[in-house]
């Protein structure tokens, strides 16, 4: 709908009226500016006076110790400024921002966002009563999500091996020869790289045990032996020393999801091909997300932005106190974090969804809640049966089955700076 313009009206010059001319120049400009520093300083003023009543309704007059974590896009100096905004504002109400050992209650305030809006959560605890929970929100403007003024990436796929059984999953280990374990369905093979090619050498068998229609397993390098497998149902672990010897045994322990320093693990239905959606430890508070084929953290400042490929079809976005769902993103099931090494922020391969026109795999970053491109897609002659992130981040292992041959091949993938 088009906006009417208002009739046009026209003044007398009124020679006492403030004009810019060259002598009042500077001083345009920093009214100007000191204008704007104020209008983007009221954009807080309703959540914040709003979450002072909230917090002093709780907590009554008296001295409480204020602790505030930053879980959004919004600038560290904004943080502070509302920080300080609601300190004088409880204050007016007889509210005492003070040292938490003099402190009669403890406020421990949560900065967070989803696609819509901010969302303030305010945790009250007193002595030994259960905390308080409350909170406001306020609308984001339309300009939150930042765009990236910044060279794209380039992914790369450098092939491994070709097997015409299937791979679930395979690690690196770098030394003179270089070394690479392949976890299949019912053995681990170690093999090593001679005159640029990938010869096969000791298979060390797995324990029997019934197998979903669709195997999937996840083989970790470790410190103090070689390495751990997970299967469904199963878990296998090598010894410490040559000749390398296997030991399997029933078990529903959770499986690590992504690398070693992020420690988020997740239980794998046995009989199915998707993780149940429980968490150990957890996304901070968060215990549980829906059921997930995959997941992939982000890494931020103050926290770890988990996303989860559900079995429903959509994303799922943890940060240890949203849970919210990411609509009209279509990925496939099989997504992994990396972080390439000229860019600042964590990226997200994620697969091509089924019934796509072809099978490719793309790189995404998280500058807001919802994902940005910031690689090409990479083709593939056939669809993702695995896809894992190494376990230093920097690069992600993926499986995919030929659709012309019916192997397996497997793929090392790289994030390369610019074209």
């Amino acid at each position: 709908m088009k906006r009417l313009k208002p009739a046009p009206v026209y003044n007398a010059r009124n020679s006492e009226m403030l004009s810019c001319s060259r002598v009042l120049r500077a001083g345009c400009l920093l009214f100007l500016w000191i204008s704007s520093q104020a209008a983007a300083a009221s954009d807080w003023q309703r959540p914040e006076a709003q979450l002072a009543q909230k917090i002093g309704a709780v907590t009554g007059p008296g001295v409480i110790a204020l602790n505030v974590t930053n879980r959004s896009s919004i600038s560290s100096a904004d943080v502070e400024e509302i920080r300080r905004a609601l300190t004088t504002l409880l204050a007016t109400s007889g509210v005492r921002v003070w040292a938490p050992e003099q402190a009669a209650a403890t406020v421990q305030l949560t900065v967070s966002e989803n696609q819509q809006d901010y969302v303030w959560v305010a945790e009250i605890t007193q002595g030994t009563n259960e905390p308080a929970i409350v909170m406001v929100s306020t609308p984001r403007p339309a300009s939150a999500a930042s765009a990236q003024n910044v060279p794209p990436l380039t992914l790369r796929a450098t092939h491994l091996i070709s097997s015409p059984r299937p791979i679930l999953d395979f690690a690196l280990i770098d030394g003179n020869p270089q070394t690479m374990l392949v976890l299949g369905e019912d053995q681990v093979t170690s093999y090593q790289l001679k005159d640029g090619r990938w010869i096969a050498g000791q298979s060390m068998a797995i324990g029997p045990g019934a197998r979903p229609r669709d195997p999937r397993g996840r083989i970790l390098l470790r410190k103090d032996h070689l390495f751990d497998a997970y299967l469904p149902g199963l878990f296998c672990r090598s010894n410490s020393t040559p000749p390398l010897t296997v030991n399997c045994s029933r078990s529903d322990d959770p499986w690590p999801l992504q690398t070693q320093d992020l420690s988020l693990s997740g239980f794998f239905a046995p009989t199915r091909n998707f993780f149940t959606g429980a968490l150990v430890p957890g996304v901070d508070r968060q215990k549980s997300a829906p059921a997930f084929f995959s997941a992939a953290a982000v890494p931020r400042d103050k926290y770890t932005l988990w996303i989860f490929a559900g079995v429903d079809g959509q994303l799922h976005l943890l940060d240890g106190i949203n849970q919210q769902t990411v609509a009209n993103i279509h990925w496939g099931s099989d997504i992994a974090g990396v972080h390439a090494n000229c860019r600042q922020a964590w990226q997200v391969l994620a697969t091509s969804p089924e019934g796509d026109t072809e099978d490719s795999i793309q790189a995404f970053e998280f500058p807001d809640r919802v994902p940005v491109a910031v690689s090409q897609k990479l083709a593939l002659s056939g669809p993702v049966t695995a896809l894992w992130s190494a376990q230093d981040g920097q690069s992600a292992a993926a499986v995919y089955r030929d659709t012309q041959t019916g192997n397996y091949e497997a793929v090392q993938l790289n994030l390369a700076c610019g074209q």
